[in-house]
């Protein structure tokens, strides 16, 4: 059983919803989360998709560094 199923709340500060994904901490930073944990933060559903808007722009830049 991992860590959101046993019902792990949101690792953003001011946060206490359940939360739903897990990402590394450096990849939560770079999306301008303001976050506490060592390794992993756990993200509920509203701040994981802000995540993943944040981090669009940055995916596509490194996708075209890396297009022959």
């Amino acid at each position: 059983m991992g860590k959101i199923a046993s019902g792990v709340k949101c690792s953003v500060l001011g946060c206490n919803s359940e939360a739903v994904k897990s990402v590394s901490v450096e990849k939560a930073k770079a999306g301008g989360l303001n976050v506490s944990g060592e390794k992993r933060v756990y993200l509920c559903k509203t701040h994981y998709k802000q995540l993943k808007k944040n981090l669009k722009k940055e995916k596509l830049i490194e996708k075209w560094r890396y297009m022959g």
